[in-house]
Formats: structure tokens, sequence, C-alpha cells
């Protein structure tokens, strides 16, 4: 399966010591792991299909803690080995990306990175002696959103300003990715043309662009501003792209809900994500709470993971913010 392949293409980047570990782990949930677990001193770990597992010296899992003895415990040669395959062994190559805390590799996976700030006149500089280190696997799930894309289009040519909510791991980003790639396609069987998309990926998550070559498909029709905060990231695609819908992820700051509004002038429709339990808990988020009361999303789907990861909990319109599927 893909997801295999996946997880046994970002084994290279890890230290072979964990390698050899990690490689005899169950084969049915190794395909489904969204995260590697690296902490100085502590338990080797990942994250697959909602649980957290510890690893012990043979592989073998377990979804509860255990004996410290067991489990295998990450050593400094493992984090100073990793980081150095991950770096391509040149940490001045990647100084941009660690200040932000991560970097991408090829495949568009995201490798975390902590340790000691060093700062400048208050200005971030740089992470040195990485302790823990975060290995997120990309997953592009073509399909993805065939359940709400019906919902999404208005006609042939146009679509509704939508907001997906979502609590963290409940598969908003794939989602989204897979909503962009639909949109900048078109749909024959919805009669959808497909629209011209700019895409702010302010953290490399949505295309995974290494090297300047987006890892995932987001569509024919669509242009990629990867690591550009998302409010300079709109203001550059409304002058340089004319795209017809811009996409980002993540919204919050007070500048990226200006860049909408400014967006939505030159008739621009939006699609964007905000973490959220529901639409409540989102009316209660101070920078987000006037855009969705003023009913620029005209669609707002709540995602949780309680038939699994990606779970559509409701499509609200947001004129009357009544559910529309229920």
């Amino acid at each position: 399966m893909k997801q295999s392949i996946e997880f046994h293409n970002i084994l290279q980047y890890i230290d072979q010591n964990l390698k050899e570990i990690l490689i005899n782990i169950d084969k049915n949930i190794a395909k489904n792991i969204e995260e590697i677990r690296l902490r100085m001193g502590k338990p080797l770990m990942i994250y697959s299909n909602g649980v957290n597992y510890y690893i012990d010296k043979k592989g073998t899992l377990y979804s509860t803690p255990i004996n410290l003895q067991k489990s295998y415990l990450v050593t400094p040669e493992n984090i100073y080995k990793t980081f150095q395959i991950v770096s391509n062994y040149s940490v001045y190559s990647i100084q941009e990306e660690l200040k932000q805390g991560f970097i991408t590799i090829k495949g568009g996976h995201r490798i975390g990175l902590v340790g000691r700030g060093v700062y400048n006149r208050d200005k971030l500089e740089n992470i040195k002696d990485i302790s823990s280190i975060n290995i997120r696997i990309a997953r592009e799930v073509m399909g993805a959103s065939n359940h709400i894309i019906k919902y999404v289009i208005k006609n042939s040519h146009s679509i509704y300003n939508t907001l997906i909510i979502s609590p963290p791991k409940c598969g908003k980003t794939t989602i989204l990715r897979d909503l962009i790639r639909n949109i900048s396609n078109g749909i024959n069987s919805y009669n959808f043309e497909g629209l011209k998309v700019g895409v702010v990926d302010e953290r490399s998550e949505l295309a995974g662009t290494y090297n300047g070559q987006p890892q995932n498909d987001l569509g024919y029709r669509t242009d990629i501003l990867d690591g550009c905060y998302k409010h300079d990231g709109i203001m550059i695609l409304l002058r340089a792209m004319s795209p017809d819908v811009i996409a980002t992820d993540e919204l919050g700051h007070p500048n990226d809900i200006k860049a909408i509004y400014e967006a939505m002038k030159g008739g621009v429709q939006i699609i964007s994500t905000v973490h959220g339990a529901n639409l409540d808990d989102v009316k209660n988020k101070p920078n987000i709470k006037d855009i969705v009361e003023e009913k620029v999303f005209k669609r707002i789907v709540v995602l949780d993971n309680s038939k699994g990861v990606g779970t559509i909990s409701d499509i609200i319109d947001g004129e009357t913010f009544k559910s529309i599927t229920h």
C-alpha cells in the first residue's frame, strides 16, 4: 500500500540503529503511521490510528507505558545522526527553515525540530542542541473531499466561500488538500469546469514543496506560494496570479482576516481552515468570530474523528447557521 511505501521511504532519513527497530513494527500499524517521535532520553514512540505507541528494542509496540528498561530510549547519538541526515549533512543549508522549527523533505514529509533557541536582539536566529525530533509522514488521500465537494460547488464556474473547522489531528489539512485539487481540476459529474486556485502554503503542509517542486497533487490550475505568511501571500497572489480561489490553512492572525477581506473585494472566493471543536467554539475565537458572524463563509464544514480521522460531523449553511446535511 502507498502509506506503507511512504513509511519505508521515511526510514532512510532516520539513524540506522532506529531504522533497524522501526522496520520490525507491525505492518498493519506501520502503513498508517502519522508521526515518529524522537525525544532524547525518552522512549521511542509512534502515533498511528489515533494511538500513541511505545516501542521496545525489538520493535514490539505497546499502547500503554512500559518499563523503561524494556523501552528503547532515544540516545543523543540517535538524535544527532538523524539530524545530520535530514539536513543533508549541512546545517547551514537549512538555517532559514530551522528558525521555523521544521524542515520539509522529499515526499512532502515534515521534520519538526526543537532544542535551545538562540536569540539576537530579541529575534530568533537559530535552534541549537536539538533534543526532540518529530517526523510527520505526509498523507495524500485522493477522494478525501468527495463527501463535501457537492456542497462547496455553487455552479459550473463558482464555489462558496468555505471554512473547515477541525480539532487537531482530525484530517483538516488532508481534506483541504484534496478539495483544492478537485476545485482546480474540475469535476465532470457535477458539470464543474474547474478554477484557478492560488495556495498560500505557509508551513509547507499542503503542497509539501521540496526544492521548488510540490510533492502533493493540488491540481492542474493551482499556483503555490510556499513558506510565506498568509497575509503577505494572499496579497502577492492577488497581484501576480489572478486567482479565482485562494486557499490557505489555519486562519488566526488579524492580518490574515484583513487579507481575506481584500481578496473578497476583488471577487476571489476563499477556502480555509481553523482549529476548533465546533461552530460555537470558533465563534468564541477573537480573530475569527467577526468573519464568521458576518457570514463571509457560506459553507462551514465541521470535522471530528468519531468514525476515524476526517469524519464529516456536519456541514452548515453559513447564512442561517443551520445544518444542510442533518
